[in-house]
């Protein structure tokens, strides 16, 4: 188990702000979102048994090139001889 590195993928958009919430009662509540400008932002990582390594954060959807630029660039350098992706 310790040889085996996953590569995970998540992505958030910044138009997923919530538009209801739990407030004092009487009291407004305050919520804050972007204003105009959605976008997603895509994270990237390596997750081992006891850690997470080659962290990378994409402006916008990943796609074959950005996966490409990832694993010769970030991920190549934190790999050990023996370990299995």
């Amino acid at each position: 188990p310790q040889r085996l590195v996953f590569i995970d993928e998540t992505w958030i958009k910044t138009n997923m702000a919530p538009l209801y919430g739990w407030g004092v009662k009487g009291k407004r509540l305050r919520g804050f979102a972007p204003h105009g400008h959605w976008r997603t932002l895509t994270f990237v990582g390596a997750l081992r048994a006891d850690c997470l390594t080659a962290p990378c954060v994409f402006d916008g959807p990943i796609n074959g090139q950005c996966f490409k630029a990832y694993v010769e660039q970030q991920l190549v350098p934190t790999l050990r001889p023996g370990d299995i992706v």
